[in-house]
């Protein structure tokens, strides 16, 4: 059978993280590295996998909550091999924090990290009558490479701006956003565009994507 026409796998050898292809993210690890749990469709080498429930090293950590759904559930990847991983085949954004670099990013599409990276999480905009929640904010610092994930091609907008919060995935760790009610959109709530996330600031960015998925809200 000729399989040449397919695409192949990269050097396993190689360090960093590697896009694979555009929704299929190559992690080598050579020790530990930190991934979404379920996210792992193959790997080489000797890596066993361990649920993790929270953070070491008395940061806040990934909270598992299965009522209501929020938190990360994070896995940490252990040994020597090279771990192939993907999240319903969203593509996959890489960034390289530098030390003290901080960027928050919606709970829903944190892939991956490397361990040396300080992750916290917390849950914001909880609105009384108008959200059964809040939104699962996860808050990475560097050094060390991101990899998160959008439903489709991301687009980078500076604030001030209001956003549908199944659409915002991540923005820059000065920005303190919060939910606001659009009365227009309340009544009837036959639009689904109630509550939006409000970033006041005139500087820094957010990234969207083209998708609203399902949210904590």
């Amino acid at each position: 059978m000729d399989i040449s026409n397919l695409p192949q796998a990269a050097d396993s050898d190689a360090d960093g993280f590697r896009k694979e292809n555009n929704r299929l993210l190559g992690v080598p690890v050579d020790g530990t590295a930190m991934i979404r749990a379920g996210s792992m469709v193959g790997y080489t080498g000797d890596v066993t996998f361990t649920g993790k429930s929270s953070a070491e090293g008395g940061l806040t950590g990934f909270v598992k909550e299965a009522v209501t759904s929020e938190g990360t559930p994070i896995m940490a990847a252990e040994g020597t091999g090279y771990v192939y991983v993907a999240d319903r085949s969203k593509k996959v954004q890489l960034l390289d924090l530098d030390d003290g670099e901080s960027i928050s990013v919606n709970g829903n599409d944190v892939l991956a990290f490397e361990d040396g990276v300080d992750y916290e999480i917390s849950t914001i905009g909880s609105l009384s009558g108008a959200a059964a929640g809040g939104l699962t904010n996860v808050y990475l610092t560097g050094p060390g490479e991101v990899a998160i994930t959008t439903d489709g091609d991301p687009l980078v907008v500076t604030p001030p701006v209001k956003t549908d919060p199944d659409a915002t995935v991540a923005w820059s760790a000065d920005l303190s956003p919060s939910f606001s009610v659009n009365k227009a959109f309340e009544i009837g709530q036959t639009s689904g565009e109630s509550v939006q996330m409000e970033f006041t600031a005139d500087e820094g960015f957010v990234v969207l994507q083209p998708n609203e998925e399902g949210s904590q809200l």
